[in-house]
């Protein structure tokens, strides 16, 4: 069973996969964010077409540095809202603070322009979080 993440932004949705056993995150996408949230979760129920197998999406949660709640926080949560009313599998939250800032170290150390790659940030910083929240399980 897969897990989907989704990196939530103003302006792009990263999404990341778990491998079927649940053990590896991976990028896969990113929702250009154009109309509002229904044209966001037609976009995202395109993409997760190819999987017939998920349990279960995690979204990450940015809270703020010191674990409150923020605007981008709340518009999350809100986004979180019309997921669960348009899917009807578990639908989570995960703490993701500093993951873009990973995702953007990745890439700056692997020689790959953060401007030229903003979607590729997005998508990472997605399969960041999810490998964050795998290990998470993991530990449990």
């Amino acid at each position: 069973m897969r897990i989907i993440c989704l990196d939530y932004g103003d302006k792009r949705i990263g999404v990341a996969v778990s491998d079927p056993l649940g053990i590896t995150a991976q990028g896969v996408g990113v929702i250009v964010r154009q109309n509002g949230f229904d044209t966001d979760l037609e976009e995202l129920k395109k993409m997760l077409s190819k999987y017939d197998d998920v349990a279960e999406i995690v979204v990450g949660l940015p809270r703020t540095l010191k674990g409150e709640i923020g605007p981008a926080a709340q518009k999350t949560l809100e986004f979180v809202d019309h997921l669960k009313a348009s899917f009807d599998i578990p639908i989570k939250t995960w703490d993701e603070r500093l993951t873009t800032v990973l995702a953007q170290r990745a890439m700056t150390e692997a020689g790959v322009s953060v401007k030229a790659g903003r979607s590729s940030i997005d998508m990472k910083a997605a399969a960041f979080i999810l490998q964050s929240y795998l290990d998470g399980m993991k530990a449990k």
